[in-house]
Formats: structure tokens, C-alpha cells, sequence
């Protein structure tokens, strides 16, 4: 039994770097300085590959237009340019590469076609050429895509909000409004601010951040996350914290980062490259030794061209990134998607994760002379004054109930314990039993059933007292979410060995949330210093990792930094355990995890189909080339086949 007030944290969260702002307030900078600066250099990127691709196209139809019609030394200049063209900024690729001790498989593209052009096997050289830049041009794709997917959100971020000041409308940046502004969201407008609903109801489209196509309705008191969109009637919004704090702010950061990472994957295929190009290049000498023809070792190097190892993996990966977004799982590159493919322990924070994190009114107890509807009533009109959790429970209970609430008067609170004031000519308390006893407020001659001695576990009870009486008690519980025992039963469909609960909450409270969800343990009463030692204890346990924590408070920050994969609940508010985690669940649906570990597993399983597939397909090729039946243009053809099967077989991961 809960049978105080816990004192709830208040105030602004770390995050960014901050300005200072018309009012004094530091914030973090404008979502729309942050997401324009690369537009420029990223359209430039995409075009690049696919430009050197056509370039490559270009070159070889005409060369062989060329030769056909007689003009084959000018159609070898133009098939030898086109070569040069690619084998420059590989080389210089190559260079830096080795320089840091890197040592890649594209090293093998590189030599194959500079003995192209040593032995004037220029189509050839040219057919690998295009091979190489239409890889390159399908990664961009693939990541162009995963982009798109991801900066529809950006493209939603709101720049303008129509502002209640002095009784007049004007429209303002939303980088000016803080907490305690009321706006206006017309019909068709994206929400500008996370805020709580002034108006009898919203209606509201989540569709863009959630991918779940039917609007939402909010009643008054309800909180409407910034992003979303207005599909209803106009509605006045309340702000609840600063723009840059809010959880969409801290969504279009995730997105920033999401950008450019390199996947654990594609860094094991270039130490592949160890093995592999020395056996390449072997079986190449071998060949020129045996033949006497240094033309088959070129094919053999042809047909070795690692495009299927370059481009598979990197581009089912990207995919992977681009199918999350679509489900409204935001992920921070390819490296997150990779390691979702492989968690063998999911920890689970309780509240805000597996519990809704918001308490509910579940009874109002009234005595004799007062009844339920007007202790609620002047509850919720005197903890409108409160931050409390628990105050926001009942003000929203009180609203939900169609409640015209009135202005307290003379309000006084001591945090964690209670508070006090005039509401309609009524002295009014609420709080604990030790608080309103300290108020001349009689508890221990009370009922039992007011005071709560049997209250079950996770159960909160808040006290009211009127006029020097005890008038009744509120009791408030978190509940289960709906999607708990899904989530659970589906982590255990994809392989997860153990799943934990972990909750700084008493072990008898813990316990009952853990039943009705079905988790195999439960670690309660964690600090955030014990959350990480959990996370380094399992994660020394080799059958237990990767090790996945995923939560949603400022407590869980560390655990989800640490953790191999940290998913954060993206949650309104919920800024610091955002952006310290490898993925956001931005849909307030928690079934939404085990989503993102299906979709690592078959991002990963897509990515070794093809690279297995198509270095198999590659060491067969250089034996018939290496016999003499494959002629390097005709290797490279075949090569050509070989890179677009996988490419395309990679490509399967963005689709669900």
C-alpha cells in the first residue's frame, strides 16, 4: 500500500546544447536548425551514385556503338574513361582506408580494374565499373528510402503556433512558447507543442509518428504529443513543456543520428577481405601461371569483384531501418537494426513500460454527508495548483467526468505529503494521513475502509478532508497495459532466452505487475547505479547477451546507454531515455519492441542470404574462369547478374 504522496520530479531535463530564449528559459536549438543544414550535401550524396552509374551506362553504349561502326580504338578511349572515372575515387577510398589500417574488399574491384586497363581489356574494366557504381547507386537507393521514411517526420515539424495572449490571437514561433501558453490547433494542422486538451475533446491523426491510420480522440485534460495532426475540429492545447523539450523534439534528434553508421555486419565483411583477397589473388596467379595468359587472371579477378559482400549487407540493413520507421520504430542506423537481430535478454522497466505510467482513479470513497461526484469535484479544483503525479490523475478524472472545475484559493502544498486550500468557500486538504492530522484534521477515529489498511499492492490512497472533517479517500492504481502479456509471449516466439521486469518499486508491488505479465524474474527496488551493475552482470553471461533494456524515464538513461540495445518508450516527456537509446518506440504501444527485434532478425537473416549467396556464386565463377571458360567481359556480365540477384534479394527487407 501506497498510503503517501511521493513526491514526483519536477523541472526541465538535460539534454542539448542550449540557447537562451526571449523569456530567459535555456532550450535546446530550433528542430529546423538542426534538420536543415545537411539537406544540401545528402541530395548531393544520393545523386552521385546514381549520376557515375548512368555515366557508366552512358560510356559503354556508346563505346560500343563506336566499335561497331568502326571506330574501335575511340570506342576503347571512351570504355577506358569510364573506368578511370570510378577508379579514381576508389583508389582514393582505397588509400584512406589503408592508410588507417583498414584493409576493405573493395580492394579486389580496385585491382581488377586497374589490370583492366594494364591489359586493354577495357569493356571488360568498364562492364566492372558500372557494376561497382549501380551497387553503389542501389545502396543509395536503399538509403534515400530509409531516409525518406524517417524525415517524413521531419518534414512535419511545426514552425509557426497560433498563440492566446491577451485575449488576442497572433501567430508565433514555436521555439517562443513555454509551459503555460495556450494555442490554437485549426482543423488540418500539425499539433505545434506537447500539451493537454483545454476544449471538450481533439481529434487527433498520429499517423505519421505511429503508422496507425485511425485518429485518436482526447478528451479534455488529455495530453497530445507535437507532430501529430489535427483531424477534427479546432481545439485549444495548453503547453506542458517548452518545444525543444518535447518528445517529438526528441524524435527528429533520433532521426539526425540515425543517419551514418556502419553496421557491425559490414565491418565483419571487410574482415572477410583477409581471407578472401588473398585466396583471390592466388587463384588468379595460379591461373596466369598454369595458362601463360595474364588475361585469365584478370577474369578471375572480375568475377571476384566482392559487390554482393560491398553492397548486400549494408543495403538489407538500411532496409531494416526503413521497414521500423514505417511501424513507427525509430532507429539509429543500420549498427541498432543488426544488433536487434541478435538479443537473447530483454530487461523491462514497470512504470511508463509494462504499467501505463499514468495513475487512475479506480474508486472514490465518500462519507456519510458528502457524496463521490463532489469530493472529486473539489479535489480536482484544488490539485490544479499541483504537480504532483498523483494531483494530475485526479484534475484529469475530474475533467473526463465532464467536471467544471473552480479556482483554488490560498493554496499551500507540501511536496510528497499533501496540499491544502479554499475551493468554493471550503477549506479543502489532501494528502496523507499524517498531513491532514498535522491540519486539525481528525484520522485516527476514521473508518477503516477511508483509511486503507488493507489497500492492495501498487494501490495509492489520497485522503480528503472538508471542513475539518474526513470526507473520503481517492484511490489511484497504475494498471498493466493492455499489449504487456502480448509482448512477453511474442519476445519468447523470437528467441529471447530471459525476460526480466526491473523497477525501482517495493518487491511487493513488482511482484503483482510481474504476474499478470508473465516475465521470468524480477529485479525490484533498482537505483540507477543497480540497473547498470544488472546490465554488466548479464552481459558477462555469453548465453544471455545481447542484452536489451528498454524503459522510458530519466532513471532508465544509463541502463539504455550501456545495454547493447537501449529502447526508449517515446512517451511525452521522455527526452533523456530518448536519446540515450539505440531505437524509440514512438507509438505509446510497448507490443512494439518485439516489432523491432522481428525486424532486426530478418534484416540480418536477408543479409547473409545474399552475401552467402553471392560470394558462393562469386568462388564459383573464378574456378570456370579460372579454366579458361569464362572470358573477363563475360565475367563480368555474370557478375553483374550475380550483384543485381542479391541487391535485389536485400531489398525484401524493407517490405514487411
Amino acid at each position: 500500500m501506497v498510503s503517501h504522496r511521493q513526491q514526483a520530479d519536477i523541472g526541465s531535463q538535460p539534454g542539448a546544447k542550449s540557447v537562451e530564449t526571449r523569456n530567459g528559459r535555456r532550450s535546446a536549438p530550433s528542430v529546423h536548425s538542426v534538420t536543415d543544414k545537411r539537406s544540401t550535401l545528402r541530395a548531393l550524396r544520393d545523386v552521385l551514385p546514381l549520376a557515375l552509374s548512368l555515366a557508366s551506362a552512358l560510356a559503354i553504349a556508346c563505346g560500343g556503338v563506336l566499335a561497331l561502326t568502326g571506330h574501335g580504338g575511340a570506342g576503347d578511349a571512351v570504355w577506358a574513361a569510364s573506368v578511370a572515372l570510378i577508379l579514381i575515387p576508389l583508389g582514393w577510398s582505397v588509400a584512406r582506408s589503408l592508410l588507417h589500417g583498414d584493409l576493405g574488399v573493395d580492394v579486389i574491384a580496385l585491382v581488377a580494374m586497374a589490370a583492366a586497363l594494364a591489359l586493354g581489356e577495357y569493356l571488360a574494366g568498364a562492364v566492372v565499373a558500372l557494376m561497382l557504381s549501380g551497387g553503389n547507386a542501389l545502396e543509395a537507393y536503399a538509403g534515400g528510402r530509409a531516409r525518406r521514411e524517417l524525415t517524413m517526420l521531419l518534414e512535419r515539424a511545426p514552425r509557426i503556433a497560433h498563440r492566446h495572449t491577451d485575449g488576442l490571437l497572433e501567430e508565433v514561433p514555436v521555439d517562443e512558447l513555454v509551459v503555460g501558453d495556450v494555442v490554437l490547433v485549426r482543423a488540418g494542422e500539425v499539433v505545434p507543442v506537447d500539451g493537454a486538451v483545454q476544449s471538450s475533446d481533439a481529434v487527433i491523426d498520429e499517423s505519421t509518428i505511429t503508422g496507425e491510420a485511425l485518429p485518436v480522440t482526447y478528451a479534455r485534460g488529455g495530453e497530445v504529443r507535437s507532430g501529430t495532426a489535427n483531424a477534427g475540429e479546432a481545439f485549444e492545447l495548453r503547453a506542458v513543456r517548452p518545444a525543444a523539450e518535447s518528445a517529438y523534439a526528441a524524435l527528429v534528434r533520433m532521426v539526425e543520428a540515425a543517419g551514418a553508421q556502419r553496421a557491425p555486419f559490414v565491418r565483419l565483411a571487410d574482415r572477410y577481405a583477409a581471407v578472401f583477397l588473398p585466396i583471390t589473388l592466388v587463384s588468379a596467379g595460379l591461373a596466369w601461371a598454369l595458362s601463360g595468359d595474364p588475361v585469365r587472371a584478370l577474369a578471375v579477378l572480375v568475377v571476384a569483384t566482392p559487390c554482393p559482400l560491398i553492397l548486400a549487407a549494408p543495403i538489407a540493413l538500411i532496409a531494416g531501418v526503413s521497414r521500423a520507421a514505417r511501424s513507427g520504430i525509430i532507429v539509429k542506423g543500420a549498427a541498432a537494426i543488426e544488433r536487434l537481430g541478435r538479443v537473447r535478454t530483454v530487461l523491462l522497466d514497470k512504470t511508463g513500460t509494462l504499467t501505463i505510467g499514468t495513475p487512475i482513479v479506480e474508486r472514490v470513497l465518500a462519507a456519510q454527508g458528502r457524496g463521490p461526484d463532489e469530493l472529486l469535484h473539489l479535489a480536482g479544483s484544488l490539485d490544479q495548483f499541483s504537480a504532483h503525479v498523483l494531483a494530475e490523475a485526479i484534475v484529469h478524472e475530474a475533467e473526463g467526468r465532464g467536471f467544471t472545475l473552480s479556482s483554488p484559493h490560498g493554496v499551500s502544498e507540501d511536496p510528497g505529503e499533501g496540499i491544502k486550500g479554499t475551493v468554493e468557500g471550503h477549506d479543502v486538504a489532501l494528502g496523507s494521513s499524517s498531513f491532514l492530522s498535522r491540519h486539525g484534521y481528525a484520522t485516527s477515529t476514521a473508518p477503516a475502509e477511508l483509511l486503507g489498511a488493507g489497500d492492495p499492492s501498487g494501490h495509492a490512497r489520497v485522503l480528503v478532508g472538508v471542513d475539518g472533517q474526513l470526507a473520503g479517500a481517492l484511490i489511484l492504481a497504475d494498471h498493466l497495459r493492455e499489449d504487456a502479456r502480448t509482448l512477453v509471449s511474442r519476445l519468447r516466439e523470437e528467441g529471447v532466452e530471459q525476460i526480466a521486469m526491473v523497477t525501482g518499486d517495493r518487491s511487493e508491488t513488482a511482484e503483482a505487475i510481474a504476474r499478470q505479465a508473465g516475465v521470468d524474474r524480477v529485479y525490484a527496488e533498482q537505483t540507477p547505479e543497480s540497473k547498470l551493475e544488472l546490465v554488466r552482470a548479464i552481459q558477462r553471461e555469453p548465453r544471455l547477451r545481447p542484452v536489451m533494456m528498454v524503459g522510458d524515464g530519466v532513471n532508465d538513461a544509463p541502463a539504455l546507454a550501456l545495454a547493447d540495445v537501449g529502447v526508449a518508450m517515446g512517451t511525452a516527456g521522455a527526452t533523456v531515455s530518448s536519446e540515450a537509446a539505440d531505437a524509440v518506440i514512438a507509438v505509446d504501444r510497448v507490443e512494439r519492441v518485439a516489432d523491432a527485434l522481428r525486424i532486426g532478425a530478418r534484416s540480418m537473416r536477408i543479409a547473409r542470404q545474399s552475401v552467402l549467396a553471392g560470394i558462393g556464386l562469386s568462388v564459383a565463377a573464378m574456378g570456370f574462369a579460372a579454366a579458361g571458360y569464362l572470358p573477363p567481359v563475360a565475367g563480368a556480365l555474370l557478375q553483374e547478374g550475380i550483384d543485381v540477384a542479391v541487391i535485389l534479394n536485400a531489398l525484401r527487407a524493407v517490405r514487411g
